[in-house]
């Protein structure tokens, strides 16, 4: 005998199959929704491209101004406390 198998079978399935077949919560509000998922356009992949690299300048902007100006390291150590 494998460890952590016993020999007797297990009389549950019924359970099992109840539980599987019941939805609950956002499965069941979404039973009989059709989605469908379409690709976003040109100008919709522009935008975001270019909130997420206007992101990344400023965060990379905000670093430089951290190591290299010590007003605004000073300021962003007392705001951190």
């Amino acid at each position: 005998m494998v460890k952590g198998f016993s020999e007797s079978e297990v009389k549950n399935d019924e359970l099992i199959k109840d539980l599987k077949n019941e939805k609950k919560g956002l499965a069941s509000f979404l039973k009989g929704k059709k989605f469908t998922y379409t690709l976003p356009g040109k100008k919709q992949i522009n935008i975001f491209g270019s909130i997420v690299l206007g992101l990344n300048l400023g965060l990379v902007i905000l670093v430089i101004l951290y190591f290299n100006n010590q007003e605004f390291h000073d300021f962003i150590f007392n705001v951190g406390r």
